[in-house]
């Protein structure tokens, strides 16, 4: 049985290793460059608040030029690069759920092969255990191997950009809507979750093309809603009341009496994940804008608010501010991570019980 899945899975399996070596010898090649220049940027040795100003200015000379003489004027090689292989790590998941899982029972229901596959002496439980492990654990190692070699390559962006520094698309921090689920130990929960959904749909749909369709959609939705409205309450957030200028904090007027105020850092805890912000008494009560501060509406909606900035800390308001810090980072991988492979367990269980109960 484990010779039978090697040999309907070898095309994938060459694709996989394919890629995996074009993509290390990609980032492997155009590595050596990052590290230098982080190495002469004086970062190494850097401390304080002029870290920021070191770090944005190694990202500027990363992202100028061209990097690559064959490029187009204006285009950089490392900016490319970053992206790319941000984007090849997010998506991966999903591929191997459209390519891998989808395919992995409605093939055999579509050209009828499951009729002498499941009527020899292999049951179907065991013919579904062999497949699930040795293709699951296999997208697993293939989306974490990804992952690491990028993480590697990007070692010294992501210390810059810890360090205060921004330029260009290089400014997300670790939690970051795009950095978080493709670096650390979460591409394995997206593998196995994105494996395991193609599996379930490929089984409930009955047809490969439309169970790929049903795949993307579903996990792109997934996608979506996880950082947006799962992960920040994965972990209960910390919370701190400070001065608007103490968070960097923007107050924008909205059509109610409400304000809407959007922070920037919070005081002693950088790297944190700003959550939420909201405006707050000095007694920590959530509060409106007060009518003296109207007169600093029209100002704020021409794009300068400092009158509305003055006038509302003339009035007490400070900034209630919700947050991941740095410390919680390895618990909120760990959490996500075990999340979806749960998910991916439960749907696993899911096709157990579907292929042992019905008749096909």
């Amino acid at each position: 049985m484990i010779w039978l899945t090697w040999r309907q899975f070898r095309a994938q399996a060459i694709t996989a290793v394919v890629t995996l070596a074009a993509f290390a010898i990609l980032l492997a090649v155009t590595g050596p460059r990052i590290t230098s220049l982080y190495a002469t940027s004086g970062l190494t040795g850097c401390h304080g608040d002029a870290c920021a100003g070191l770090a944005t200015q190694f990202l500027v000379d990363l992202t100028s030029g061209r990097g690559v003489p064959l490029l187009p004027v204006g285009a950089n090689a490392y900016v490319l690069l970053y992206f790319l292989s941000v984007l090849v790590i997010l998506a991966a998941p999903v591929i191997i759920g459209i390519f891998w899982g989808a395919p992995l029972i409605a093939r055999e229901l579509e050209t009828g092969t499951f009729r002498l596959a499941w009527n020899q002496s292999i049951t179907r439980t065991r013919w579904l255990t062999v497949k699930l492990t040795l293709t699951g654990v296999a997208a697993m190692a293939f989306t974490e191997a990804l992952s690491l070699m990028q993480a590697w390559w990007a070692a010294p962006i992501g210390q810059a950009v810890g360090l205060g520094g921004s330029a260009s698309i290089m400014s997300e921090g670790r939690f970051g809507y795009f950095v978080f689920p493709t670096h650390g130990i979460t591409p394995l929960g997206y593998a196995a979750f994105g494996f395991a959904l193609g599996v379930t749909a490929g089984l409930l749909v009955r047809r490969a093309v439309p169970a790929m369709a049903v795949t993307l959609a579903i996990f792109a939705a997934v996608g979506v809603v996880t950082p947006l409205w799962i992960r920040p309450h994965l972990i209960p957030p910390d919370r701190t009341i400070a001065t608007a200028e103490a968070v960097q904090a923007s107050f924008f007027p909205t059509s109610g009496p409400t304000i809407a105020v959007t922070a920037a850092r919070v005081p002693g805890q950088p790297g944190a994940w700003i959550t939420s912000s909201g405006a707050v008494s000095a007694a920590g009560q959530p509060v409106t804008a007060p009518a003296a501060c109207a007169s600093a509406l029209p100002r704020v909606l021409r794009g300068a608010s400092p009158g509305w900035d003055n006038c509302l800390a003339s009035h007490g308001i400070r900034v209630a501010v919700s947050y991941q810090p740095v410390s919680h980072y390895w618990p909120l991988q760990v959490t996500e991570t075990g999340l979806f492979l749960a998910l991916a367990l439960a749907l696993a269980g899911c096709c157990f019980w579907r292929l042992g109960r019905r008749r096909i």
